[in-house]
């Protein structure tokens, strides 16, 4: 008689397995660190058999954030043209999508990283891997300076989640995405391209 190894066949347990191991190795390691290899071990099954599931790393990761969105497909799109209206572009792609039926699933995953370390780990990961780090390579901003700035878009964008989609504070709530854009596109074209204020510059800048 054959000895089984204990790794799980492929059955419909399995995906969901994978996944739950991807979201804990994903939130303890960081999606830099964590590897198919660590998540397959977790899960209890063959690394190609993740491969089989999910392709690569980042569509593994995507799928476990549950991700309404493929950052990989908008950005880009989104940041194509001037750069002098990159701020508005923003602005706009992020309000068509959480006022699309996808939003729901993103608003979903944003109140719960409110209130859960664990899954503001992960949504953390997400916003760095996938949304500013392109935005970065996009833009092509000053290396030193690319951290500071894409997390000064980033309060932008999200105090513009909590105030229109969870407080849904009047009329920001209400507001149509032309108006929006044109009010707070200004103020992140100026995280992206105004000179830093010293206070951030380290000696010898």
């Amino acid at each position: 008689m054959v000895k089984r190894s204990g790794r799980r066949p492929g059955n419909q347990d399995t995906r969901s397995s994978i996944l739950d191991a991807a979201r804990r190795t994903f939130a303890e390691k960081g999606y830099d660190k964590a590897s198919i290899r660590a998540i397959a071990g977790d899960a209890g099954v063959d690394p190609a058999l993740v491969h089989h599931y999910f392709g690569t790393k980042e569509k593994l990761f995507l799928a476990a954030m549950n991700a309404p969105i493929n950052p990989g497909e908008l950005i880009p799109q989104a940041l194509s043209g001037p750069r002098e209206q990159a701020g508005d572009r923003l602005i706009r792609l992020v309000l068509s999508v959480w006022d699309s039926p996808a939003g729901t699933a993103a608003l979903a995953m944003f109140r719960s990283a409110l209130s859960n370390e664990w899954t503001a780990r992960l949504l953390r990961e997400f916003v760095i891997t996938q949304i500013l780090r392109r935005a970065v390579a996009e833009l092509v901003l000053d290396p030193d300076e690319a951290p500071l700035r894409s997390t000064l878009v980033a309060t932008q964008i999200a105090g513009l989640m909590v105030a229109r989609y969870v407080l849904k504070l009047e009329p920001l709530a209400s507001a149509g995405i032309d108006t929006l854009a044109a009010a707070i596109g200004p103020n992140v074209q100026r995280f992206l391209d105004d000179p830093m204020p010293e206070v951030f510059k380290s000696p010898g800048a």
